[in-house]
């Protein structure tokens, strides 16, 4: 049975045409001539070397695939496509030499080229692999000696360059970028990556995440490019963090999406656009808990722009389209408060400071009359917040000058809780709006403010600091209550400050008191940002307090030592004299070190921190001013410190009205409907092709409108830069050649000068031109003479000087004679005269 297998196949061999046989056996060799032919683009003699006339597809000798790629990829440099299909029909290149030919089309942006070899690749089915490129690109070794690193395709490789054309042909053919693994990946293929070369694994990387974050990738394959963009920002952001080696890359990857972001909301062209931009903030789970936040009535939800704050976007926020947003709204129904002087806004706060208890009652009372919708103004509320945060301030101050003042019994246990106690009132009112704050905002959203913690930790130790003083109270009097415990009760009711012992609960709560009173007072520091110098400055502090905790201890001993309080007994040993005269030295090498070195250091430190804060001083001003504007955008939150903690009518109503709610199963309220963009087409806007649930909602209309507007600025900036380019081109032409009409003017006047100056020179000069081009070939017999230079000056027979200066006369006129004049009959070279002495000069002829 397998002789008969054998025999059959082998007679099926047979009959198989000639050419087939030539295709399985012989593989086309490279011929040199190839390239030289492709350079001149001589088609004919490209398809002589490739034969193909016969028709047939020959096969590459692998130890010249390195030849044959350089022979397709200059093909297509030099923009010969017919050479390209020639060489694609008369050889049989595989999907690797295919695909280097179509990053170099990519990289020349010739979208033709492109297409042809798309069509290729669908051919061989090899578009699916260009996909899984970025992995197959670290083991391939053939792509060593090319110019592209490894991870790059035709898709990242359009998108590092922005061409939008090739961008969408690619993606429409099903190109796509695959989104990297985290660093931290352990499955098969980051784990054979990384073993097998770890820099051409990060380097895929690195060149993956350059296409994702470019703007062309973005435009067109996101729904939501700026909100793609924000999020991209945010993981670049901690790619930095997780790879430091390529922490560079990474954050200028981050500003690249920063910008598009910033670009693409400076296409707006009016307020709904703007609107819808910054308010929309869906389809994750961060947005919806920004949704769910609610602000004042009239007031939009912007959740978009605090996205942005979240995610600290913060070239976004500071765009003067959210600038104008915010501070329209910061000033509510006033709209001569941005406008005015400063000395009127300073006694409009001082009104409000003295009549805040007045201005609450009345919002209390009458929430929704002229004067309570006022008190709701984003401004407004900010300073009467202000001030009841004063009033509480000056209540901290006041107890403290009394406690002062009545020290000696302050520092006994016969203190009255209630004499120092009138701020834990402001202290209940600040707890009760941190838990209205964070049943608005959510736990999340809460803590991603510092300020939020440090108001948690001031509040816990007021409250600490008051339970412990009400702990003692109650201790000293169930103490004294038994007579077992008489000892214990002296001493929490009788004991004077010097017997207490350092863990007594009286003075651990005086220290917190303290610490908090003093970080009460730092708390100003929040509403700085609202004035831009102070903001700055505010902003500047912060960031050096940053740079001083990092010495940690070493900055402890190194502020202590400034102040001559170092301890020196370290180092004294009585008994042992070397050991301490030595140990004495280093610690003084130690000292001088810490208080010369790293003082300067801190000191180089804080001025880099001011440094930078000044140069970008309006962008990170503009930022806190903008958290600072939407922590008072907030519903709920309009009544003041102490007052915010006595019921109201208006809560009474709003919990009744939630209750009827639920019960009743009230619809929601419908969104609002908007007309369609105008600049996009029907098409786009709406599948469907009607009205209803296949529209397109208005927030995508106007994302894909930004965008369009987007890609065809770019289109005619790259047009305008082209021309521009041509423009500069033809510009450096004109100079060269106004140059070199300079130049030969330059040349034509030293000419006519040397003439007039030596007159023999140029006598002789014209002679010597007319008789080299009227004897050409009697040049040789100058030869004899043996002169080295062009020049020549010849004194001849006194009877010829009458016609040598009619000849001089012509040369003056129109300086070389032309070749269109009538030339004299030649009468052969000039020889001399004989009998007369005839004198050769050289002369320095310059070079036409």
């Amino acid at each position: 049975m397998l002789d008969w297998f054998l025999k059959s196949s082998l007679s099926r061999l047979s009959e198989q045409p000639d050419n087939w046989r030539e295709i399985v056996n012989k593989k086309l060799h490279f011929p040199p001539e190839l390239i030289p032919a492709i350079q001149e683009g001589n088609m004919a003699w490209v398809d002589s070397l490739l034969s193909l006339g016969d028709g047939i597809i020959r096969q590459l000798d692998e130890s010249e695939d390195r030849l044959w790629r350089e022979a397709l990829n200059l093909s297509i440099r030099l923009g010969s496509e017919d050479i390209m299909t020639s060489l694609l029909l008369g050889v049989k290149f595989d999907f690797r030499q295919i695909h280097e030919a179509l990053l170099v089309a990519v990289d020349t942006n010739q979208p033709r080229f492109v297409k042809h070899l798309l069509d290729r690749l669908d051919q061989e089915k090899g578009n699916k692999m260009d996909v899984r490129s970025f992995s197959m690109a670290i083991f391939d070794h053939s792509i060593d000696d090319s110019q592209f690193a490894p991870g790059v395709t035709p898709l990242t490789l359009a998108c590092q360059k922005d061409l939008y054309e090739i961008v969408t042909m690619l993606t429409q053919r099903g190109h796509d970028i695959p989104l990297p693994h985290a660093i931290s990946c352990t499955c098969l293929e980051c784990r054979n990556g990384r073993q097998y070369d770890l820099l051409k694994f990060s380097l895929s990387r690195i060149n993956t995440y350059r296409g994702i974050a470019s703007r062309a990738y973005l435009s067109i394959t996101s729904e939501d490019a700026m909100h793609s963009a924000f999020h991209l920002s945010r993981e670049l952001r901690k790619l930095s963090k997780k790879e430091p080696e390529f922490k560079p890359q990474y954050l200028a990857l981050e500003q690249l999406c920063q910008e598009f972001a910033v670009e693409l909301l400076g296409m707006c062209r009016n307020q709904s656009e703007v609107s819808t931009i910054l308010n929309s903030a869906e389809d994750d789970s961060d947005d919806e808990e920004l949704d769910e936040q609610t602000f004042e009535e009239g007031i939009p939800n912007l959740g978009r722009l605090r996205l942005a704050v979240n995610y600290n976007q913060k070239q976004f926020v500071t765009h003067p389209i959210c600038q104008q947003v915010l501070s329209s709204i910061w000033c509510g129904s006033l709209s001569g408060w941005r406008g005015s002087r400063t000395a009127w806004k300073l006694l409009v706060s001082l009104g409000i400071f003295i009549t805040m208890p007045f201005l609450c009652l009345v919002y209390w009372i009458a929430p929704k009359s002229k004067l309570g919708k006022l008190l709701k103004v984003p401004v407004i509320k900010f300073l009467l917040h202000s001030a009841s945060y004063m009033w509480f301030l000056i209540t901290l101050l006041t107890e403290s000058i009394f406690m002062e003042i009545y020290r000696s019994d302050f520092a006994s246990r016969k203190q009255n809780i209630l004499h120092n106690s009138l701020h834990m009132i402001w202290v209940a009112g600040f707890f009760w709006f941190e838990c209205k704050e964070v049943w608005i905002e959510g736990l999340k959203s809460y803590f991603l403010d510092l300020w939020n913690i440090l108001d948690m930790m001031v509040l816990s130790m007021y409250l600490a600091s008051f339970t412990l003083r009400i702990l003692i109270m109650l201790k000293g009097y169930f103490l004294c209550q038994d007579s077992s415990t008489q000892e214990m009760c002296d001493y929490f009711t009788n004991t004077v400050r010097e017997d207490w012992k350092q863990e007594d609960p009286q003075l651990i709560a005086e220290t917190l008191f303290a610490v908090t009173s003093m970080l009460s007072f730092t708390r100003l520091a929040y509403i700085l940002p609202a004035h831009e110098s102070l903001g700055t400055l505010q902003i500047s502090m912060g960031r050096m307090i940053d740079d001083m905790m990092r010495l940690n201890e070493t900055f402890n001993f190194l502020f202590w030592t400034m102040f001559g309080m170092a301890n020196q007994e370290y180092v004294d040993m009585p008994d042992y004299v070397l050991a301490e005269f030595v140990g004495r030295i280093f610690y003084g090498i130690f000292t001088l070190l810490i208080v010369i070195v790293l003082l300067n250091m801190l000191i180089a430190m804080i001025s880099n921190s001011f440094q930078r804060i000044e140069d970008d001083a309006d962008v990170e001003w503009k930022f806190a001013r903008s958290k600072l504007y939407l922590s008072y955008f907030r519903e709920g939150l309009t009544m003041p410190v102490p007052f915010n903690i006595i019921p109201s009518p208006k809560a009474l109503f709003y919990i009744l009205r939630s209750i009827c709610q639920k019960i009743c199963c009230c619809c929601n309220k419908k969104a609002p409907e908007y007309p369609p963009i105008a600049s996009l087409s029907s098409n786009t806007l709406n599948s469907s092709g009607g009205q209803g649930e296949g529209r397109v909602p208005y927030r995508l209309q106007v994302t894909k409108a930004l965008v369009h507007r987007y890609i065809e600025a770019a289109r005619r900036e790259f047009e305008e830069s082209k021309r521009k380019d041509v423009g500069n081109r033809i510009t450096e032409l004109n100079k060269v050649v106004g140059r070199l009409h300079t130049e030969m003017q330059e040349f034509h006047q030293k000419l006519q000068w040397q003439c007039k100056s030596e007159p023999d020179q140029a006598n002789i000069l014209g002679k010597y031109i007319m008789g080299a081009k009227n004897n050409f070939r009697d040049f040789n017999k100058y030869e004899a003479m043996g002169c080295e230079n062009t020049g020549l000056s010849i004194s001849t027979h006194p009877a010829e000087e009458e016609d040598d200066e009619e000849k001089e006369g012509e040369i003056k006129a129109g300086g070389i004679v032309s070749e269109e004049r009538e030339e004299p009959e030649s009468e052969g070279p000039v020889e001399p005269v004989p009998g007369e002495e005839t004198t050769f000069e050289t002369a320095s002829t310059p070079d036409v």
